[in-house]
């Protein structure tokens, strides 16, 4: 079963300029050919979330990147060091799965906005703002980031077929969920319906 969830929302936004470029995972002239054996133990939903996760990663760490400059509070400053680190992690293990699949980099969501990716807007007003201003735009782009992250583990470890995919879907899944944890801590209360400060956090 292919995993739906993947494709839905996609939108395509201008890229010129804008991907990352550094990083990008080997090409299909490079990918294993050790034949059938290593494809066939990726299904559909195994790659499609490989080629999702990517680029949802890459975005995110385009706006963990700009953190150091923006004299953020140092609890969150703490927070994005250690989130960009795993983002690091996590795309050397997801582009190492998709050389191992033996499906070609053809990076099909290159320039889509997606429900909880870091959008070029996004990243735009950041770069624009420091303090506190641009702590609001990081935790909200995060916890967005961190809650679809999960959604789409989720779904991988149920649909997906390869052990090792399944296996990062959960290690990031878990991840995810220590941060948003830490994420709530930090950030303020959130207005409920009808102007008072709920007790809790979305």
């Amino acid at each position: 079963m292919t995993i739906a969830l993947l494709a839905v929302g996609c939108t395509t936004q201008p890229t010129a300029g804008t991907a990352p470029t550094a990083g990008t995972a080997p090409t299909a002239g490079t990918a294993p050919t050790a034949g059938a054996s290593r494809t066939t133990a990726f299904n559909a939903t195994d790659t499609a979330w490989i080629q999702l996760m990517i680029p949802m990663n890459e975005r995110a760490q385009l706006l963990t990147d700009l953190a150091p400059s923006r004299k953020t509070d140092p609890a969150m400053a703490a927070l994005v060091t250690e989130t960009g680190s795993r983002l690091r992690e996590d795309m050397r293990r997801l582009r190492a799965l998709l050389q191992l699949s033996g499906v070609p980099d053809t990076r099909p969501h290159e320039g889509h906005n997606m429900p909880g990716m870091v959008s070029l807007t996004t990243i735009e007003k950041a770069s624009a703002t420091t303090g506190p201003a641009f702590d609001s735009i990081l935790t909200a782009a995060l916890h967005a980031h961190f809650t679809h992250s999960r959604m789409l583990c989720a779904s991988e470890r149920i649909h997906g077929q390869a052990g090792q995919a399944k296996e990062l879907a959960t290690h990031i899944a878990t991840n995810t969920a220590e941060q948003i944890s830490w994420l709530d801590r930090l950030r303020p209360p959130q207005p409920a319906p009808g102007g008072n400060l709920a007790a809790t956090r979305p």
